[in-house]
Formats: structure tokens, sequence, C-alpha cells
């Protein structure tokens, strides 16, 4: 592993196991060297206000984060997959789009801001919008029958690396992704397409219970037979959206990008 990654990954450990605990070192960090400015600013406002003033300190709610972060995170896997995705099902309007474990409040929100999108999750959920249809399933199991071919168009975006670790409730099974995989298939037309999206990496690897990395031509194999890939994104390991022109039998993807927790972002269509 290169010592830069290695060096990433050891504080990113550190850093979970101290937050396993619900200890978070950054806003500790920032709590702690933000009290000043706090105090200085509560009583500059307190300092402001006159009797009979329409508002007045009723009570105190200490924020003390936002003032050193950006105002937003326009990177990384689930920014760019979610947007993406999203754009390419407005543009080919298929009859049907089903959605599989994706987020709810990314990618399945904003394909629901312009058309019916059908959910389904191993995990309940409750939902007022008129264009969110949910089912729950477990999608390791076998499908009811009305769900075979049933759809032109399906999304599983940074869900199937997760099938069968126990996190989400499902059963442990080491070919848990596999079941998934084959499920996904079935409920997909003939000529439909399919927008996978999981993590990729050079070292293959479960990280138990958090997900698997995939090897890009691990997955290459993996759809050969059933679908054709009519393209492919990646987001890189600093949380950059890139569009390679060719992946099959490319030095590039037998290196997953150089990528060790990347996003392999697949557009397929059903052979």
């Amino acid at each position: 592993m290169n010592p830069e990654i290695k060096k990433r990954e050891t504080l990113k450990s550190i850093h979970r196991f101290i937050y396993f605990f619900g200890l978070d070192i950054k806003v500790s960090y920032q709590n702690i060297t933000g009290i000043g400015w706090f105090i200085r600013d509560y009583f500059k406002l307190k300092k402001q206000i006159k009797s009979g003033d329409d508002f007045s300190i009723k009570s105190v709610y200490a924020v003390l984060t936002d003032k050193t972060d950006s105002a937003g995170k326009m990177s990384g896997h689930y920014f760019h997959q979610d947007l993406l995705v999203a754009q390419q099902i407005f543009i080919n309007q298929p009859q049907r789009h089903v959605d599989i474990g994706s987020r709810t409040d990314g990618f399945v929100a904003h394909v629901a801001s312009f058309r019916p999108i059908d959910v389904i999750d191993i995990r309940p959920l409750q939902s007022n919008s008129t264009n969110i249809n949910f089912l729950q399933a477990d999608f390791m199991q076998e499908l009811p029958q009305q769900l075979i071919e049933s759809t032109d168009s399906l999304s599983c975006l940074h869900a199937l690396e997760h099938f069968g670790l126990g996190r989400y409730g499902d059963t442990v099974d080491s070919n848990g992704h596999l079941k998934g995989y084959g499920n996904l298939k079935k409920i997909l037309k003939k000529g439909g397409r399919f927008y996978f999206s999981t993590p990729i990496g050079s070292l293959q690897r479960i990280v138990f219970n958090a997900h698997r990395v995939f090897s890009v031509n691990y997955l290459i194999q993996l759809f050969n037979e059933d679908f054709i890939i009519e393209d492919f994104y990646f987001i890189d390991d600093k949380g950059n959206l890139n569009h390679p022109q060719n992946i099959v039998g490319s030095n590039e993807a037998a290196n997953s990008f150089n990528c060790h927790y990347g996003c392999g972002i697949f557009i397929l269509i059903k052979k």
C-alpha cells in the first residue's frame, strides 16, 4: 500500500475508533477554540437588544462549528453519483424507475423532484411524498413474482457492497452481494438501463461490517454475461469525478484507476 494512503487510513481508523465511543475530535477542537468568540458574540448581541425590541434572547443553543466550515461540500461519492444518475434519468425518461437501497435524502429526493420513483429497501421507510412509492423487501431472498422484469430503469447506488454484512439487519452471508446482484438482474426488462455504483479499489476487500470494496475488473467480469457497459464514471480518492473513455481491457481499469477507496458508477444495458 502507498505510504501516504497507509498513513491516511491509519488516521481514519483512529478517528473511527474514538468516534465509536461518541467522541468527535474535530468537533471537540472547534468547540474548545470557539468558546471565546461565542461568549464575546453573546454579550455583544445582548448589549444591542433594547427593551421593547421584537426579539430577545430566551435560551442558548451553541453552534460553534459552522463558522470555520465551508458553505458545503460539492465532492465525494454521494454528491457526484446522486446528481449524475438523477440527471441521466431525467434525460432518458424511462416508463418506470425502481431504486434499490440508495440514499433517500440525496438521490431518491433528486429524482422525486421531477418524477415518480419506486423505492425498495430492507428497512422500513415513512414517506408522505406523492412521488415516492415504497416497498420493504430483502433482495437476498426470493423476490415476489410481480417484481420480475417489472421495470425498464433501475438504480442501486452505494448499496450492494453492504449486502450480507449484517449492517442493516440483513442476514450475514459472504455471497450476499452475488445473491443481491442476481435479483437486481431479474427485475430489469431486456434493453433496460441499470445505474449502479459501488466502492472500488485496487485492493479488493471486506471492511467489516461497513462495506465491500470491489476491483473494477471484478465488476466488468460480473456484468459481462448479462449487460453491456454503456458508460462509466469514477470518483477518485480525492472525491473528484472522472469520465474515462474506455475501461474494458485498459491498464487503468486493471489497477482500479489507482483508487484505494473510490467509487465506480456504471450505466449498463441489459442484454
